[in-house]
C-alpha cells in the first residue's frame, strides 16, 4: 500500500472506514505492541542476572513475576470498564510513560525492594496499554476480528521475544544499567501511540453495536453465555501456568540439566519465544473462516503430546519439542479473546482487560507457585507437573457454538 493510500486511509470520513479494514492502523498498534512487550518482557529475560546480583531464591524470582504481573492485571478489567463508557484513547501513551518510568528504576535498582517497585511500575504501564490497544485492533478490523486480534498479538509476542535477545545481548555483556538504553524505544512508542490515539479519537463510532451482538448470539440464553466465560478462563488458565513455566523457568532449566551458560540459556528461549509470535497469527484468520471454537480446541489441547515430552527429551529435542508447543499453543489467545468479545457485544475494553488482566494474574501467581515448587522439589519435576495443563483445553467442547459476522 501507497504513503498516499495510507493517508487517505487514515484520514477517511467514518462511512468510508466503517465497512473496510484500516491496515494502517492495525501494522501500527502491532508495532507498538511490540515495543511494549519488548520492554515488558526484558523483566523476566534478566532473572539470572537478578537472581546472581542480589542472591535470590527461586521464591524471591517468583515473587517479582507475581508483583509485575498482579499490578497489571487488577487494573485491566478496570481500566476496560472505564474506557468502554469513556474512551481514552490517548492513556496509551500514559501506558508508555509508566513502562519507561519502572525500567528506569529498575536500571538503578540496588535492592530487591526496589526491584519490586519497579516491575510494579513497569506493570501498570501494561495495565493501561492493553485494553485500549485490544479495542483498538477490533475498531481497525472492519470485521476480521480474528485476523486484526492476530496481528495486534503477533507484534506482542514478537516483544516478547525480541525481549530475551536484547537481554543477552545488551544487559548481560553491560549490566542492569544498560536497561536505561531501551529508554529510545519508549518514547517512539509514546509518539507512535499519540497518533494512533487521535485516530481513534475520531473514529471511536467503530466498535460492535450491542444491537448487532444481540443477533449472532441469538437462542443462546445469558446464562450460557457466562458459562462459556467460565470455560475460557479455565482455557486460558491452562495456557498460561504452561506459559509462565516456559518465560520464567525455562532458562533455569536449560541451565539446570544440561549445563549450558546464561546467555546460550537466553537465546534458546528467543526461539521458543519466536516460535509463539509465529503461532499467533495463524489463530486469528482461520478462526475467522472455519469458526473460533474449532481453534480454541485444537491450539491448546493438541499442544499437549509435545509438553508432556519435553521433560524427557535431550537439549536439541526439548527445544524442537518448546518450539511446537509454542507455536500450536500460541494461536489460542486471540481466538479466545474475540469470541469472547463477541459473547458481550459493547464490551470489547471490558472483555480485553478481563481476559489479559486474568492472563497477567494467573502469570503472577503462577509464578510465584511454581517458584515455590521447584525451590521444594526440582525444575524437571516442575515442567513434568506443568506438561499436563493443556489436556485442559478438551473443555472446549462445553462452548456455543456462534454464528460470526
Amino acid at each position: 500500500m501507497s504513503t498516499e493510500q495510507n493517508t487517505t486511509t487514515l484520514s477517511a470520513s467514518p462511512a468510508q472506514t466503517a465497512s473496510k479494514t484500516v491496515y494502517p492502523v492495525l501494522f501500527a498498534i502491532s508495532f507498538s505492541h511490540l515495543l511494549n512487550d519488548t520492554l515488558q518482557a526484558i523483566v523476566p529475560a534478566i532473572y539470572p542476572i537478578l537472581k546472581e546480583n542480589f542472591h535470590l531464591t527461586y521464591m524471591q524470582i517468583g515473587l517479582i513475576t507475581f508483583v509485575f504481573q498482579m499490578t497489571a492485571s487488577v487494573f485491566q478489567p478496570v481500566v476496560g470498564n472505564y474506557t468502554d463508557k469513556h474512551p481514552a484513547p490517548y492513556s496509551l501513551t500514559l501506558g508508555m510513560l509508566f513502562t519507561l518510568v519502572g525500567l528506569l528504576v529498575l536500571s538503578v535498582a540496588n535492592s530487591f525492594i526496589l526491584v519490586l517497585v519497579s516491575v510494579a511500575i513497569t506493570g501498570f504501564g501494561s495495565a493501561i496499554f492493553h485494553p485500549e490497544a485490544s479495542r483498538m485492533a477490533f475498531m481497525a478490523s472492519g470485521g476480521k476480528r480474528g485476523m486484526a486480534q492476530s496481528l495486534f498479538q503477533v507484534g506482542g509476542n514478537a516483544g516478547s521475544a525480541i525481549g530475551p535477545l536484547l537481554a543477552a545481548l545488551i544487559v548481560a555483556s553491560y549490566g542492569l544499567g544498560a536497561i536505561s538504553w531501551f529508554s529510545v524505544l519508549a518514547l517512539l512508542g509514546g509518539l507512535i501511540l499519540f497518533y494512533l490515539g487521535r485516530w481513534a479519537f475520531r473514529n471511536r463510532h467503530l466498535r460492535l453495536s450491542k444491537k448487532a451482538g444481540q443477533a449472532v448470539l441469538e437462542g443462546i440464553s445469558e446464562k450460557r453465555i457466562n458459562f462459556a466465560l467460565a470455560v475460557l478462563m479455565v482455557l486460558v488458565f491452562s495456557k498460561y501456568i504452561y506459559m509462565v513455566c516456559i518465560g520464567s523457568y525455562y532458562t533455569f532449566f536449560l541451565i539446570d540439566k544440561f549445563g549450558i551458560g546464561i546467555q546460550e540459556s537466553q537465546y534458546y528461549l528467543f526461539i521458543c519465544m519466536a516460535a509463539v509470535a509465529i503461532g499467533t497469527y495463524a489463530g486469528g484468520p482461520i478462526g475467522d473462516r472455519i469458526g473460533r471454537r474449532y481453534v480454541i480446541w485444537f491450539s491448546i489441547l493438541g499442544a499437549a503430546p509435545f509438553a508432556l515430552l519435553l521433560p524427557y527429551a535431550n537439549l536439541f529435542w526439548t527445544n524442537i519439542l518448546a518450539v511446537m508447543v509454542g507455536l500450536i499453543l500460541s494461536s489460542a489467545f486471540s481466538a479466545i479473546l474475540v469470541y469472547a468479545q463477541e459473547l458481550k457485544p459493547g464490551k470489547e475494553g471490558t472483555i480485553a482487560g478481563l481476559f489479559f488482566g486474568f492472563a497477567f494474574g494467573v502469570a503472577g501467581i503462577g509464578s510465584a507457585l511454581l517458584g515455590m515448587l521447584a525451590d521444594a522439589t526440582t525444575l524437571e519435576f516442575l515442567f513434568k507437573t506443568c506438561s499436563f495443563m493443556p489436556l485442559l483445553g478438551i473443555l472446549a467442547i462445553f462452548l456455543p457454538k456462534i454464528r460470526q459476522e
